[in-house]
């Protein structure tokens, strides 16, 4: 069987090795290293999804298993269900996607006066840190072991904080730190927990980091409990989920613009991943008890993100708090247990990750062209730039779930099926569709129409390169948007595997006829 997992985190390591052994000033041959490493990553990908067999009775598919640590009974074992296998097929569309937008990122951060350093303005750096990342991001999806699951979740951390520390704009050092702590403090709690599941093992046999042995654990309601609390804590700030998001929207502020498109497109989602990976069928009794708080932070934050989004002057810390927003829909749908509202928030965090993605980088491309963040600095630039203004206008529609576009079906999807049964809850989540359409269409309106500066007029359009980096990604919203069933096939099976894990069952429909005889 070949090894599917274990050659696509191995082959952005070799190229980020290659990358390190090219001469200094070879910037362009870099670029292509870089690029090409990615492409080979994307066809590889391709062609494990294609042998993925979606009615397989198998829980991990492409496994494997070696010894690693054989005293404490941890494995290098890697397999994907439906999620994984959609998130990182994500990865292999967001990473040559990312390179391409980010071509001369780095050249540019040399043109103003408070540019940093030399050595933090490597080009060779800032691509073989973005194929590091690449590789942990495949891992900590691909991961069965638990114990190899923390080390993914910790390893990534790395290259993104000397990414948005080195690379990043002017408050990057603060967004840097913010962000590595939070993310270290939620780790800390996950390694507790992941040390109590050890414990918890070995009482009854071997201790083990197994993930398909733990699930199998009969563990005491309490013990649940607060393992539950420190796996969902340390995935909540991840997410993040309200009211653990305040390190977003500076990471997301400060990041240079592919780099935060990976950070909300791809990082973040490991946090909804855990919710249904590790929370829900490690700990069914504690997931059905706090699913109801878990369901009122989400919609708070929900109406929360949306507000505060709409108050924003910054572009990409208004992006950073839509997705406050968006995580709410997710985090709904992930403790929602019904089969259509998972399902549902699986097609977000793919979905959310191409709208957002597109967002941030119409943005990013504004931005160099602006050198400005400021939504007030612009106006009538669609004149100016027709291109860049269409396509800004197709990427906001996209992140207010337009029908049509994908996001619009898996919001649909986490509405209905939440409303099974959190009624009140999401009615009162309905409301974030509204506020999601004032503050896109206004931030379009006050950037991209009205009358045209004179500092403006002579804007350059999209030219090629940035044409084809947003392409995929419009081209994936649109084929999703009216045809999302090859991933809706891909997901339902594990979702379903994951219902059954916390013992929920999608309510019987209602004949309304047959309940007024009955009565």
């Amino acid at each position: 069987m070949t090894p599917w997992l274990t050659i696509l985190g191995v082959v952005p390591l070799v190229g980020a090795l290659l990358i390190s052994l090219l001469p200094t000033g070879r910037d362009l041959l870099t670029k292509q290293v870089a690029l090409g490493t990615s492409l080979v990553v994307l066809v590889l990908t391709i062609v494990m999804c294609a042998q993925f067999d979606a009615s397989s009775g198998d829980r991990f598919q492409f496994a494997q298993s070696y010894d690693w640590i054989r005293t404490f009974g941890v494995h290098y074992a890697v397999g994907v269900d439906g999620i994984a296998l959609v998130l990182i097929a994500l990865i292999a569309v967001l990473v040559p996607v990312v390179l391409l937008a980010s071509w001369d990122d780095v050249e540019s951060l040399s043109d103003g006066a408070d540019a940093p350093a030399a050595s933090r303005k490597s080009v060779k750096s800032f691509f073989a840190l973005l194929l590091v990342l690449e590789t942990m991001m495949i891992g900590v999806f691909a991961a069965t072991d638990v114990f190899l699951f923390y080390v993914f979740f910790e390893a990534m951390l790395i290259p993104m904080y000397f990414l948005i520390g080195s690379y990043g704009g002017p408050k990057r050092s603060y967004a840097a730190v913010k962000f590595l702590l939070y993310s270290l403090f939620g780790g800390l709690l996950m390694l507790a927990a992941v040390i109590g599941l050890y414990v918890e093992s070995a009482k009854v046999g071997t201790g083990t980091f197994s993930f398909e042995a733990l699930t199998k654990l009969e563990l005491s309601h309490a013990t649940q409990g607060w393992l539950f609390l420190g796996f969902f804590i340390a995935f909540a700030i991840k997410a993040p989920l309200f009211p653990f998001h305040t390190w977003l929207p500076d990471a997301g502020a400060e990041a240079p613009t592919g780099n935060a498109i990976l950070l909300v497109g791809i990082l973040d989602k490991v946090g909804t991943f855990g919710f249904l990976r590790y929370c829900l069928p490690l700990f069914p009794w504690a997931a059905r008890e706090f699913a109801p708080y878990v369901i009122a932070l989400s919609v708070i934050g929900i109406i929360y993100g949306a507000l505060l989004a709409m108050g924003q002057k910054d572009m990409k810390r208004l992006v950073s708090y839509t997705s406050v927003a968006h995580f709410g829909y997710i985090g709904l749908g992930c403790f929602a247990f019904t089969t259509q509202a998972g399902t549902g928030a699986v097609l977000y965090m793919v979905n959310h990750g191409l709208s957002t993605g597109a967002l941030f980088m119409v943005i990013g491309f504004l931005i160099n062209r602006g050198k400005s963040r400021l939504v007030g600095d612009y106006s009538g630039i669609a004149k100016a730039a027709p291109k860049l203004g269409a396509l800004f206008f197709v990427s906001g529609l996209s992140a207010l779930a337009l029908p049509g576009l994908s996001t619009f079906v898996s919001e649909f999807l986490v509405l209905v099926g939440s409303f099974q049964r959190y009624p009140v809850a999401t009615i009162i989540a309905t409301v974030g569709i509204v506020l999601a359409a004032l503050y896109i269409l206004l931030t379009y309106q006050r950037t991209m129409q009205g009358p045209l500066s004179a500092v403006h007029a002579t804007m350059k359009d999209l030219n090629v390169r940035e044409v084809a980096a947003l392409a995929p990604l419009i081209a994936l919203m649109l084929f999703l948007g009216f045809y999302p069933k090859p991933v809706t096939d891909i997901v339902n099976p594990a979702v379903k595997v994951t219902m059954q894990d916390v013992g929920a069952h999608d309510p019987a429909p209602t004949d309304v006829a047959t309940a007024a005889e009955s009565k």
